[in-house]
């Protein structure tokens, strides 16, 4: 059903529909007017007897959707259409058609033009007109081709438009798809949050102050209460996934990273960053937490802020441990430690980053990671 509701291309399917239907009745009026001009009238009956039994068939199956996305079906449209043109010989002589006759099937040709358009875009809608117009080509002969030039611009004006406009209206109804899933998680989402705050938070909450009071082995409960408390509000706060082609919200994924030692401090709209280049990204940041729990000290805590400066993104790891020197850093290096220089520096600098560091003993370690959002 949801499919349905933001099917943008459904009012396209349907004005083709139309379109099919009316120039079939346009074909059978210029007939009807040309009459005495035919050669063999019976035959030009025939042929409108084809294209309309083709017509209702075709316009059943846009209206039920056959086909994937109807593609099949318009490749079928394109092969019946192009032997109903060549049927007008049914009608008249080769030589009447070269010498200026009418092709019978008049502008109900360019049905498959609009259906390959609609379905696979301007290509298909390119590949159409050119089809149609080779086929007239044919049948005029090429010593005509500069009479048929304005119907062959036509065709091809009529494919990229109606192509690029399909193209839009897909887009446009994935993206309102994705909308529509966020909306509803984001609901969801809210829904199960007031249920635990009304329930699991405030009893996290008592038992991590009544532990703390108690002392003793109930400290430890109190911990875990306080863990857990920070998971739940961490799995309530976190975002649902946002993303725009191979772009992901990176505030997203640094939201899990949150914990009782771990403050993520992040903007309220998404900062996305290519895929590759915001999973290097936190890596980066998770091995300078992880610096911060082998180096820090066992009482440090760590805040991790992101900062979206338009082109740029700059996220920092602060923490408020022990701190260290410059000079150690570049000493850890050469001792053959690489968790610096490798998964922070290296990842960062491999995506075209700067990676700042500031610190100082008793004054803790700064990590700035700044890289372009291009």
């Amino acid at each position: 059903m949801e499919r349905e509701t933001v099917d943008l291309l459904q009012p396209l399917w349907r004005a083709l529909v139309v379109f099919r239907i009316l120039t079939w009745g346009f074909a059978c009026f210029g007939v009807w007017t040309r009459w005495d001009g035919i050669v063999h009238p019976y035959g030009a009956v025939l042929q409108l007897a084809v294209m309309g039994a083709w017509t209702l068939i075709s316009s059943y199956g846009y209206s039920r959707r056959w086909g994937r996305r109807n593609t099949r079906l318009a490749f079928a449209d394109l092969v019946v259409t192009v032997g109903c043109m060549y049927a007008t010989l049914w009608a008249q002589p080769l030589l009447d058609i070269r010498a200026g006759a009418s092709v019978l099937t008049s502008v109900w040709a360019a049905g498959p033009v609009l259906a390959l358009a609609i379905s696979r875009g301007r290509d298909g809608g390119l590949l159409g007109a050119a089809t149609i117009s080779l086929a007239l080509l044919s049948l005029r002969g090429v010593e005509h081709a500069s009479k048929i030039l304005s119907n062959v611009q036509l065709l091809l004006v009529a494919g990229l438009v109606v192509g690029y406009a399909a193209s839009t209206l897909r887009q446009a109804g994935r993206r309102l798809r994705e909308a529509i899933a966020v909306e509803s998680a984001t609901a969801e989402r809210l829904r199960l949050s007031r249920s635990i705050h009304d329930g699991v938070l405030q009893v996290l909450a008592q038992v991590q102050r009544r532990g703390t009071a108690i002392g003793g082995e109930a400290t430890e409960l109190a911990r875990l209460a306080a863990e857990q408390e920070v998971a739940l509000r961490t799995l309530m706060s976190t975002r649902p996934a946002v993303a725009e082609g191979d772009r992901v919200d990176l505030c997203g994924l640094l939201l899990p990273l949150a914990t009782t030692r771990v403050d993520v401090v992040v903007p309220a709209a998404p900062v996305l960053l290519p895929a590759p280049a915001a999973a290097e990204l936190v890596a980066a940041v998770k091995e300078a937490l992880s610096n911060v729990v082998k180096h820090a000290g066992p009482q440090a805590r760590s805040w991790v802020v992101v900062e979206d400066l338009g082109e740029e993104v700059v996220v920092s790891v602060r923490d408020d441990g022990i701190g260290t020197t410059p000079a150690r850093l570049e000493q850890a290096h050469a001792d053959g430690h690489l968790g610096v220089s490798q998964s922070i520096r290296g990842r960062i600098t491999d995506l075209g980053g700067t990676v700042t560091v500031r610190t100082a003993p008793g004054e803790g370690t700064e990590w700035e990671l700044k890289m372009v959002t291009a």
